[in-house]
């Protein structure tokens, strides 16, 4: 029987389960968004952490039974001192239960970190983490553009060395949804319209060393709404992430020749992906559904850690 891996992610608003068998590649993930309430951009931690609790189950049932050699979870948003949301907890808590009862190996990574193992499952390039990439991980709470090598505990060693120094590309895209009417989180609307429009330069923000502001970006799209269309809107609002993401990557490139991988819910934007892949010839993307957050990434570490260990 094929050895098989659970994991779970309990994110700030998704709900996430996933099962992986290495041998054969398959993996199955049951996911479903939190409920944020209409005309918000967001969710208290404490509301957050009462729906994972009441949901998680209900993900974990929808996976094929059988028998797991064991569970990875993610417990922290970063693999760095102090990084904490008390969201991770209703996960945490489900996969120590059920190590315990099941008596197998409990492995605790981060959410950034499970995000980057799915983004290299799903690009069919596992092998990055093996050796030295760089890796974008771009969300609604994360700009980060990160250098990435395999860390002396088995799981990637993620150094930020780029990304925005304020406001994250997805809270932009979701205030940007947000004056356009559009559903929280805004990203996949936003990209649908944004392709619907005519082409668009948008802004172009200043990036110094790998990094760069959209706080003013805010100002640049509400002044944008006073004479576009919804979809010119759109599209200026990814044009612009997209310009900033592309300038820090081309200076991080010439510090650091390595591939590139990307990840993420904002790097599932048509957009954005069009623009990497024009610019840069070895660049790789998850595919939309493990772009955004699920528990994949943390069955593909328990994985690898599982492996790591018997041998």
């Amino acid at each position: 029987m094929a050895e098989r891996f659970l994991g779970i992610d309990t994110s700030n608003y998704r709900t996430s389960a996933a099962v992986y068998e290495p041998e054969s590649g398959f993996w199955q993930s049951e996911g479903g968004l939190l409920t944020v309430p209409a005309g918000a951009i967001g969710l208290r931690q404490s509301d957050a952490l009462f729906q994972h609790t009441v949901r998680l189950h209900e993900k974990i049932e929808a996976l094929p039974q059988g028998e797991v050699s064991a569970i990875g979870v993610s417990t922290r948003p970063r693999a760095v001192e102090g990084s904490y949301m008390p969201c991770f907890l209703a996960g945490e808590s489900a996969a120590r239960s059920a190590a315990h009862l099941l008596s197998v190996p409990l492995f605790t990574v981060s959410h950034q970190q499970g995000h980057i193992a799915a983004a290299a499952l799903s690009a069919g390039r596992l092998s990055l983490l093996d050796g030295p990439f760089l890796a974008w991980h771009l969300s609604g709470g994360t700009s980060e553009l990160l250098l990435v090598h395999p860390g002396a505990d088995g799981l990637p060693d993620c150094t930020c060395i780029g990304g925005t120094t304020d406001l994250a590309a997805g809270q932009l895209i979701d205030r940007a949804g947000a004056l356009l009417g559009l559903p929280f989180p805004a990203g996949a609307a936003l990209d649908a319209l944004a392709l619907s429009a005519a082409p668009e330069k948008g802004y172009r923000p200043r990036v110094t060393a790998c990094r760069f502001s959209l706080s003013g970006m805010q100002n640049q799209v509400e002044n944008k709404c006073k004479t576009a269309s919804a979809r010119q809107v759109a599209r200026f609002t990814l044009e612009t992430v997209a310009n900033a993401v592309l300038k820090a990557t081309e200076q991080a490139l010439a510090q650091y020749p390595y591939p590139v991988l990307c990840a993420g819910g904002v790097m599932a934007s048509s957009v954005i992906r069009m623009r990497m892949r024009e610019r840069f010839a070895d660049v790789s993307f998850a595919e939309p559904v493990l772009s955004g957050d699920n528990a994949v990434g943390t069955a593909v570490l328990a994985a690898r850690l599982y492996e790591r260990n018997r041998t």
